[in-house]
């Protein structure tokens, strides 16, 4: 089954193709087709699990060359090996269980059918980027993972927040990306490759000099600063909330954002052969972490509480991975690499069960809100019971899931105090917040009776995923047992086999740091023996600036939005009143001297023309006189002929001196003759037409 693991992601291609053309007006056709295929897939994914087990993680390969560049190879291809097969399963496990709870949730909406071919292509992006064996491909299917969720973020773009949030989402990432491409193209001029093998070999061989090693992972990480919501880039994750509750379970939880650290474990190498680089990813991951879970203490809205919590969890991900390289550089043992990857896998069972059971909680009273809502356990007890397994789970409490992969992290800091200190604290927020939300939406009494008195449990449709997920969220870490010597650290290490050894007494630590934030938030908002709201007063400062997230977007709007908008409008202005004016300004020209071009050759050539042949017209009806046909005026002609000859013969001088005068009457008199004879003409002519209406008169008299 490994060698055709490629059929994975064609099942969501294929689902996608059949929906958009041929089942979009059939809703039921669309949602099965969806749905049928991610159940295969998952099938298929348990198979290739199973099959790397037998194979004990030897690593599959495959791959044809799609063409060259000079001596680059653009290649095609697929590798499985098991962090493949725990992506696969991450993925098609959550993702088969969002699709199966979008029929319920999205039911009636006039957009059904789009929604879930958006969901099979996004399927299809994120599956396909887990498989691919380069550079090349992985930054193809790193594209298409921005656009469709760009489209699903922005599904409700009637909604002027949502299509703000797709935005926002979207320019965000491409700055990540942005740094992506150049560390890419600096992959292709030292390495002369993009396939991942290649690479690394060149990279463990000393190949590439170090200080362009860590201008490459440095510049590589910056794509999953984007996707997967780190400082600075973490802004667009809480935004995007405004899409529907299952697309931020598919993108939050095991998708979009987890491409960001599968891409850094991913190319672990680089960082292995960077120590600089890789204390850059574990810095970053850390205030990422710290950023967002103390912004999450305060919110409101359940599903930017959730938001937050993912991008705090990432970091806590980002920070284990960038440990292990920097552990790994100097020498070290570090659990750092399990510890990211085992928390990337549970983080998706637990945090996409938080998602579906925020959505079911919305759909069921119709508010976002905490504040609004209370006492809603009775009314929603499969929704409850399941979001409470989840919040134990992410708040790290023995036994469940997210137990195991956070003691991992823990273990990772060991030779780190100021990053072991701080990933306690994070651990304590983490358990705090969750709680808070978990004993002001289940326990106490209803603060919004109206909203209270609609409640009602959610459809079976979306039950059944918070079942399933809320029993990997109990049971999917146990695979990291440290008594299973051939557990998850086993089966994932990078490098040469380890067996992670437990630490007892981080173990201890960390659950009485996480019981004791859960007690505190049991203590303010499930007692009340400590007032919230005297808190909120005493520290208003710090509550404050928590509540309005640092001021993040305050100040990117300060100093790169109003700043590009100024730009632009100053831009649009000298494009519309220089560039546009002299353009119109030439044009305005052009037209004036055609105009005038116009007015010349009407007036003045046609005029010339048309003059002359009124002239001549002119002339010769002066001229048709002198040929009437009338014997008098011949004969006065050659009089007048005469007696010109005649003076001109014997009265030359006076002629010469009298000449305007004789020629002034003699025109004169040729006018007066011609006029005669016209009104002799127009005399017959009336006399012919007046006989010959009498000739018809009398024919008529006699008939």
């Amino acid at each position: 089954m490994i060698e055709h693991a490629y059929i994975i992601p064609l099942l969501q291609l294929f689902a996608f193709l059949m929906i958009v053309f041929f089942l979009r007006w059939k809703e039921p056709l669309s949602a099965a087709c969806s749905i049928a295929m991610i159940v295969i897939g998952w099938v298929m994914s348990v198979v290739v699990l199973i099959e790397m087990l037998a194979r004990h993680g030897a690593p599959y390969e495959a791959f044809f060359y799609l063409t060259s560049f000079a001596t680059l190879n653009f290649e095609i291809g697929l590798l499985v090996d098991p962090l493949t097969a725990v992506m696969l399963m991450v993925v098609t496990t959550v993702g088969g269980c969002v699709v199966i709870y979008s029929v319920g949730y999205m039911k009636g909406d006039p957009r059904f059918s789009r929604f879930f071919s958006y969901l099979s292509l996004f399927l299809f992006a994120m599956l396909g980027l887990v498989l691919a064996n380069n550079f090349f491909m992985i930054f193809i299917f790193w594209e298409l993972v921005g656009l469709t969720s760009y489209l699903l973020i922005g599904f409700w773009f009637e909604k002027k927040v949502a299509a703000d949030a797709g935005k926002k989402a979207f320019i965000t990432t491409r700055i990540g990306d942005l740094g992506f491409i150049v560390g890419l193209l600096l992959i292709a001029a030292y390495a002369g490759t993009f396939n991942f093998g290649e690479v690394f070999d060149k990279v463990s061989a000393g190949f590439i000099p170090a200080g362009i090693l860590t201008v490459i992972a440095v510049f590589v990480f910056c794509g999953a600063v984007g996707k997967s919501a780190q400082f600075p880039l973490h802004v667009w994750l809480p935004d995007a909330m405004e899409g529907p509750t299952p697309v931020s379970a598919l993108i939050h939880a095991a998708t979009m954002v987890a491409a960001g650290v599968y891409l850094v474990a991913r190319t672990m190498p680089l960082f292995v052969g960077s120590a600089e680089a890789a204390m850059v990813v574990a810095v970053i991951g850390l205030v990422t972490s710290f950023i967002a879970a103390s912004i999450g203490l305060v919110q409101n809205d359940i599903k930017r509480i959730l938001a937050y919590s993912t991008v705090s969890q990432l970091g806590y991900m980002i920070m284990a991975l960038g440990l292990f390289g920097y552990d790994s550089a100097h020498q070290h043992h570090s659990a750092g690499y399990v510890a990211g990857t085992l928390h990337l896998m549970t983080h998706g069972c637990f945090k996409g069960l938080l998602f579906l059971g925020a959505g079911s909680v919305i759909h069921a009273i119709g508010t976002n809100d905490i504040q609004e809502m209370g006492g809603l356990g009775p009314k929603m007890k499969t929704t409850a019971i399941a979001f409470m397994i989840a919040s134990l789970s992410i708040a790290g409490i023995f036994p469940f899931s997210g137990f195991w992969s956070k003691d991992e992290i823990v273990a990772a800091t060991l030779h780190h105090p100021i990053f072991m200190f701080f990933t306690l604290a994070i651990a304590f927020m983490t358990a705090f917040y969750m709680w808070r939300l978990c004993f002001l939406t289940f326990f106490g009494k209803p603060r919004n009776q109206e909203r209270f008195e609609h409640a009602h449990e959610s459809p079976r449709w979306m039950t059944w995923p918070l079942v399933f997920l809320a029993f990997l969220s109990i049971f999917a870490g146990w695979v990291a047992l440290p008594w299973l010597h051939h557990g998850y650290s086993s089966f994932v290490y990078y490098g040469e086999v380890h067996h992670a050894g437990p630490n007892y007494m981080l173990m201890v630590i960390s659950t009485i740091v996480a019981v004791s934030g859960i007690g505190l938030a049991y203590l303010i908002y499930y007692r009340q023996t400590i007032s919230a709201d005297r808190l909120a007063e005493r520290f208003r400062p710090i509550y404050t600036l928590l509540y309005n997230k640092y001021y993040f977007d305050e100040f990117y709007d300060l100093i790169l939005i109003r700043p590009i908008m100024a730009f632009a409008r100053f831009m649009w202005t000298f494009d519309a009143g220089v560039i546009d004016g002299l353009v119109n300004l030439t044009g305005r020209a052009t037209i004036l001297w055609s105009d005038i071009k116009e007015w010349f050759d009407t007036w003045i050539v046609d005029g010339a023309v048309n003059g002359v042949g009124w002239l001549v017209r002119q002339g010769s009806a002066l001229l048709r006189f002198m040929e009437p046909g009338k014997v008098q005026f011949y004969a006065l002609f050659v009089l007048a002929g005469v007696v010109m000859a005649a003076l001109a013969k014997y009265e030359r001088a006076f002629i010469v001196t009298r000449w305007p005068l004789l020629s002034g009457v003699f025109l004169i008199g040729l006018v007066v003759l011609g006029v005669l004879t016209r009104y002799d003409a127009v005399k017959q002519r009336k006399a012919q037409t007046v006989t010959g209406m009498v000739e018809i008169d009398t024919e008529e008299q006699k008939k």
